[in-house]
């Protein structure tokens, strides 16, 4: 087999939100790979910047102009050197002359051409063929925040987590049942409730984020008596977006009320207890690694995950463990460009105890790439939704992995 790599090409193509990213193909002896980027709409400031000044049309010509030139002739199962070098080509930190989104395509591209090169599905030529453990999928059943228009949460994401699932499958399928049975219970709570998504597909209905919690936990609840296993409930609070940096508090505009650092700690921990709630997200803003050690420290049974706080930086990540701050991290590819960037994150989190959770964007496109990294990376979770054609083209992957995998295939290990 060839990886040598023998033509690149990029184009403009559109996200689940209509936004324009970028696709990149590129073309070995005996292979092609195919990737596009993702957006998000939360983004944490310490994320590389997604698009050189000029937007995708900028980094298109870039990938023909500058990348392409570049690793023409290159073998494609060279994985680092060619992530190395779009280090250079950009010559910055934060991917802003490339662009991170067009790092992540082009990367991502070569990593599929290679294993395609080889007959192989990514996830087994990233990880290897002794690879048998499927993610838990956690999924956003309702949202507010910036996922969301109108008077919805504040909280931007209720998730569920099926921690007691038997098979991936059967963790899919509880996800979609709770998703609807969440929307008969929202009829009742917001009689106005029309069935409106946000970005993500999660009910975004005009209710207080108690309220919600309460029709989520009732939903998992229900659920799971009726599957014959343990359904839980989480939360991506996304913090910084709630952070008033003057005021020095968190506004929740929803709500009617702000809360200051102390009291915000003191709300997040009595969530967690009144509702035994299985997983936090970013419950403090960006740079607030001391707010996270302590919630870290109080909160028990709940994985505490950072994903503004980290931005799947391994400097940051660094930071956060030397302080037990979390133990939880997000892992984004597009946070930090390269596969080789997000390898190192991810094992770094393993090698400290840290759970990676291999996630989506809210703008994704209908890649599944996050599937066989998930799988590759070894990480116990994916975030990926529920619903949606963006969101279940990585689900149905992993089913069909689960497929692939057959009488080997299990559940990974999730220590909470």
């Amino acid at each position: 087999m060839s990886t040598v790599i023998e033509n690149v090409t990029a184009r403009k193509i559109l996200n689940s939100r209509g936004d324009a990213t970028i696709e990149v193909d590129v073309m070995t002896v005996d292979g092609m790979g195919r990737a596009s980027a993702p957006s998000g709409a939360s983004t944490g400031k310490a994320e590389v910047i997604a698009f050189p000044e000029g937007g995708v049309e900028e980094a298109v010509r870039k990938v023909q102009e500058l990348i392409a030139p570049e690793i023409i002739g290159l073998y494609a199962d060279e994985q680092e050197e060619i992530d190395t070098l779009l280090h250079e080509l950009d010559g910055t930190e934060d991917f802003r002359n490339l662009g991170g989104n067009t790092a992540y395509a082009v990367s991502l591209a070569v990593a599929e051409a290679a294993a395609n090169s080889y007959n192989q599905p990514l996830f087994q030529f990233l990880g290897g063929s002794l690879l048998s453990d499927l993610p838990y999928p956690l999924g956003n059943i309702l949202g507010g925040g910036k996922h969301a228009l109108g008077k919805a949460t504040d909280i931007q994401e209720f998730l569920v987590l099926p921690v007691g699932a038997p098979s991936f499958s059967a963790a899919v399928e509880a996800n979609c049942r709770i998703h609807k049975r969440l929307r008969d219970l929202l009829r009742k709570v917001d009689l106005t409730f029309t069935g409106g998504k946000g970005d993500e597909g999660a009910w975004a209905p005009n209710v207080t984020n108690d309220e919600a919690l309460e029709a989520v936990s009732e939903a998992c609840n229900e659920v799971s008596d009726e599957v014959g296993f343990q359904c839980r409930t989480g939360l991506d609070v996304a913090a910084s977006s709630l952070w008033n940096q003057e005021k020095k508090c968190y506004v929740y505009t929803r709500d009617g009320l702000s809360r200051n650092r102390s009291q915000q700690i003191e709300y997040i921990l009595d969530l967690i207890e009144k509702y035994k709630l299985v997983y936090v997200e970013d419950p403090l803003h960006e740079d607030d690694f001391e707010g996270f050690k302590e919630i870290t420290s109080k909160a028990s049974g709940c994985l505490i995950c950072g994903d503004d706080l980290f931005a799947t930086n391994a400097k940051r990540l660094d930071r956060g463990i030397r302080k037990r701050a979390g133990n939880a991290v997000i892992i984004k590819m597009n946070q930090v460009g390269t596969l080789t960037d997000t390898w190192k994150t991810t094992r770094l989190a393993q090698e400290n105890g840290y759970v990676p959770v291999v996630s989506h964007r809210s703008g994704e496109t209908t890649a599944h790439h996050i599937a066989h990294l998930a799988v590759a990376f070894n990480a116990p979770i994916i975030k990926t939704g529920v619903v949606g054609g963006e969101r279940m083209s990585k689900l149905n992957e992993l089913l069909r992995i689960e497929e692939m995998l057959g009488d080997r295939a299990q559940m990974a290990k999730l220590e909470i």
